[in-house]
C-alpha cells in the first residue's frame, strides 16, 4: 500500500499468498464504516482479509478445507459496511463457486454455484445494507442478485443476462447512481446497464418465507474499443461519466460517458 505523497517507501507491506494475487478490494476510511481493510484472493484458493495496522498476519481467512481441491479465487469485493459492527466480503471463483463471508460473525453467510467461473464481483455500494451484487463470468453472462431478502431454501433471488458474446471480465457501477453499471468485455467491449426495481422486493411464498422480487435491466450502450479484453474499468467519483480502463492490448484509455445525469 502506498500513500501518493510519499512514495519513498510503502505504508504497508505483506507477503499475503503463495501464490499469484488475481484479486483485491479495500473498505474502510472514506468507503464504509468501520476499520480500514484490504481483501485479497489468490490461485491458491484463499482469501485473506487485511489491517493496516496489524502486518503480521491476517485478521480473517478464507482458506480451502484440509484435503480438498484447492480452486483459484479470482475476485473479491467488500460490502455491507454500513455501520461498525456490520460488513462482508463476496468471493468467487474458477469453477463458479461464490461465497459470502461474514466478517462480524466470522462465518459463511450464503454461498452457491453460478456455473461458470466468476471473473468479477461487485456490490452496487460498499457503505450501504448489502442491495444489490452483480457477478460477471464466463461464457459471456453476468448475473444480478438482490441481497435484501434470503430465502432459506432458494436464497437470494437473481436474473442472469448474456452480453459482450464473451467473457465478461468485470464490473463497476457509476458512483453517482448505483443502478447504473458498465460491464467489460473480452471481445474490446464496454457495455452500459440500467437497473429498475420491480413494483413491491419480495411476495411471501406458500412455504411462509418472503423471497426477492427482481426487477429488469435495460442495454443503455455498448461501444468496442479493441480486439483484446478489457481488463479493468474505474468511474471518477467526482466527475460523473469520466472513466478510465486498461485493456490487454498495451493501453490506457479514458472515455466519458455523457447524459448519465438524465437517467
Amino acid at each position: 500500500m502506498w500513500d501518493l505523497e510519499k512514495l519513498t517507501q510503502p505504508i504497508f507491506s505483506v507477503k499475503a499468498h503463495e501464490t499469484i494475487i488475481n484479486a483485491i478490494d479495500g473498505c474502510g476510511g472514506l468507503k464504509g464504516a468501520g476499520a480500514p481493510e484490504i481483501a485479497t484472493g489468490g490461485r491458491d484458493g484463499c482469501v485473506h482479509v487485511w489491517d493496516p495496522r496489524q502486518k503480521e498476519r491476517p485478521v480473517a481467512s478464507m482458506e480451502p478445507e484440509e484435503g480438498a481441491p484447492v480452486r483459484d479465487c479470482w475476485s473479491v469485493a467488500f460490502g455491507d459496511a454500513h455501520s461498525a459492527s456490520s460488513r462482508v466480503v463476496a468471493a468467487g471463483y474458477d469453477n463458479g463457486d461464490v461465497k459470502l463471508l461474514d466478517l462480524v460473525a466470522g462465518k459463511i453467510r450464503w454461498e452457491t454455484n453460478v456455473s461458470n467461473g466468476v471473473c468479477g464481483l461487485e456490490f452496487d455500494r460498499k457503505d450501504i445494507e448489502t442491495n444489490k451484487l452483480v457477478m460477471t463470468t464466463l461464457e459471456s453472462r453476468y448475473r444480478l442478485y438482490d441481497m435484501r431478502t434470503l430465502h432459506p431454501v432458494h436464497g437470494y433471488s437473481f436474473l442472469s443476462q448474456p452480453a459482450h458474446e464473451s467473457t465478461v471480465w468485470g464490473v463497476k457501477h457509476l458512483p453517482q447512481n448505483r443502478d447504473v453499471f458498465m460491464t467489460c468485455g473480452g471481445n474490446g467491449s464496454l457495455e452500459l446497464w440500467k437497473y429498475s426495481y420491480p413494483t413491491q422486493r419480495k411476495i411471501m411464498e406458500r412455504d411462509g418465507h418472503e423471497k426477492g422480487v427482481l426487477g429488469s435491466v435495460e442495454q443503455l450502450q455498448k461501444k468496442t474499443f479493441s480486439t483484446q479484453p478489457v481488463a479493468s474499468f474505474d468511474w471518477n467519483a467526482d466527475k460523473e461519466g469520466l472513466a478510465v480502463m486498461g485493456i490487454l492490448d498495451q493501453t490506457v484509455r479514458v472515455v466519458v460517458c455523457t447524459k448519465l445525469n438524465l437517467l
